[in-house]
């Protein structure tokens, strides 16, 4: 496989990252279609395993999120920009600390994001607990499913 085909692969597991964090559009399954056609175009064994991989986290994902209370978050301009210190919070957690810095990273987010718009230390963390009970646990059990699976594919991306 080329670099230009890894380079779109590694786009679309970067757009379907950024997926997750915007209701009704289906980033966990971007990022799955990436690392299938990933794994077509490359048949190594590891590269199945990936896939393999890949499909059984998103299906258990599925699983965890059915069990936790619906989604009910409303995308303001307010909360995009939550979504968006949230992501990045996560992705540089999970690299920072590996793979488990993506949860703190995700609150860590949420709470600067509050902080910086109500500007006190309580506020902000009851509007944490609120967009957490809201719909943050269910996203954020999606967004860290999408990063172990794009930590896999570029593991095997530099391993192979």
């Amino acid at each position: 496989m080329g670099v230009w085909e890894l380079l779109l692969a590694g786009l679309v597991i970067l757009f379907g990252l950024c997926g997750v964090l915007v209701p009704g559009v289906p980033g966990s399954w971007l990022v799955w279609a990436a690392v299938m056609w990933w794994a077509l175009q490359d048949p190594r064994a590891v590269s199945w395993f990936v896939l393999v991989g890949a499909t059984v986290a998103l299906l258990l994902c599925q699983v965890v999120r059915w069990s936790l209370p619906p989604r009910r978050l409303r995308m303001s301009r307010a909360d995009r920009r939550l979504a968006a210190y949230a992501g990045c919070g996560a992705l540089i957690g999970f690299f920072l600390v590996p793979v488990l810095g993506a949860i703190p990273g995700y609150v860590g987010g949420i709470y600067l994001a509050e902080r910086l718009r109500l500007g006190r230390h309580g506020e902000a963390r009851a509007a944490l607990r609120t967009t957490m009970r809201s719909g943050g646990w269910s996203v954020l059990a999606e967004l860290f499913t999408c990063l172990l699976i794009m930590g896999a594919w570029l593991g095997a991306v530099l391993w192979g």
